[in-house]
């Protein structure tokens, strides 16, 4: 016979019958309307299929032919579903973790911002917030693309696009900055001023009228690019705008001196690790004292985290280096290529990278408790314009 329809979901048994009367017995099965397939010799007797409803309409049958038989198979749904009732902890388990999986899921758990450099990434994502794309919400609660755009636009001012795209549980907000006009300073009209006494030795006038020329001599204070146009009767104010360098001169007292002490880390180290729980810190290695008489301790965190979420979860590390003190022993031609040194960087810091040092006298020298003292004149060619301000009474 043919298996009959939907036979794994009514479920069936596969039987080995044995006995004398086997011919008998298959006769008997099918007379009495019973659906059999499969059915094919197996050693001492055959071996045949039946549905599960059927299965206890056999007894009678069996006595009447003497045969016996032996369950040697059970497939379909009511068997499967006994087996898993029998395991019922583990499939509520495999049922739980199908659902968990399916609503992590179906949630967002990342959002960022790529396109903006003018307006915060802070604000673009709190907008993204009250049109309801954050972390940690529903996908299916979210709105379409164009509705999202709109709202996002018409929330932040500066942006002209706005764009959501969704890569599993990732949201990308792509945007599109508007054209601002270059935000000029206003200035006031003015003139150009000496700051110190100097030589002019450069003068640019981009706007006003030059009152100096190169290698004139200027007091502090004394007017270099005037903003002042006209003459008496007819005057005009402007913005006085250019560059005027010029030599001045500065002098220095140095101190340097002759023996230089510091610190230097020796190599030897202790290592203590601990286990970060939030605010607490439990020591799980390197305990006891280092021994060491001086030290420097650094500390490596090491925390977990998840996507963009910090845990306060991990490990700790300090390190404990030992250090030893150092002294160096300066010649004077040393200490006073220090001093030097030390007092150029300190011009090119106050005036200017674009200073220059035209010269440098040493005025007097002397060599006095362990120290270099010493008097130095340096020539500069740096920058002496600075603003005055224009008032009219």
């Amino acid at each position: 016979m043919k298996e009959p329809p939907l036979s794994s979901l009514r479920g069936f048994v596969t039987l080995h019958v044995s006995g004398p009367q086997v011919e008998k017995f298959i006769n008997a099965v099918t007379g009495a309307g019973i659906i059999i397939w499969d059915v094919r010799p197996a050693g001492d007797g055959a071996s045949l299929n039946l549905l599960l409803d059927d299965f206890f309409r056999l007894r009678p049958l069996l006595k009447k032919t003497g045969c016996r038989m032996h369950v040697t198979a059970r497939n379909g749904l009511p068997f499967s579903i006994a087996r898993l009732w029998r395991r019922k902890f583990f499939a509520a388990g495999m049922l739980i973790f199908g659902v968990g999986l399916l609503l992590l899921s179906s949630m967002i758990w990342s959002v960022k911002v790529e396109g903006n450099t003018r307006i915060p990434t802070e604000d673009i994502l709190e907008a993204a917030r009250q049109e309801g794309v954050y972390p940690f919400q529903w996908i299916w609660r979210m709105q379409e693309s164009d509705e999202l755009s709109r709202g996002l636009t018409s929330l932040v001012p500066g942006l002209t696009w706005a764009g959501f795209h969704r890569t599993g549980t990732s949201i990308t907000i792509q945007v599109v900055e508007a054209d601002r006009p270059e935000n000029k300073p206003l200035l006031s009209q003015r003139h150009l001023i000496s700051r110190t006494d100097a030589v002019v030795t450069e003068i640019y006038a981009e706007q006003g009228r030059p009152v100096v020329s190169r290698n004139s001599r200027v007091k502090k204070g004394d007017i270099l690019i005037s903003g002042a146009l006209g003459d008496e009767e007819n005057t005009e104010f402007v913005v006085a705008k250019g560059e005027v360098k010029g030599l001045v001169w500065h002098e220095y007292n140095l101190e340097v001196p002759l023996k230089r002490t510091g610190s230097a880390y020796t190599g030897e180290r202790k290592d203590r690790t601990y286990l970060v729980l939030g605010k607490w810190a439990i020591q799980l290695w390197g305990y006891g004292d280092s021994g060491f008489a001086k030290s420097r301790t650094l500390t490596e965190p090491d925390m977990l985290s998840w996507r963009t979420l910090q845990l306060p979860l991990g490990l700790m590390t300090e390190k404990e280096l030992e250090i030893k003190a150092t002294a160096e022993a300066l010649t004077p031609e040393a200490a006073r290529a220090e001093g030097l040194t030390r007092a150029k960087s300190d011009i090119l810091a106050r005036y200017g990278a674009d200073s220059v040092i035209k010269s440098q006298k040493i005025l007097h020298e002397k060599k006095e408790n362990g120290k270099v003292y010493m008097k130095v004149l340096f020539e500069v060619e740096e920058r002496i314009a600075e603003e005055l301000p224009i008032v009219n009474n």
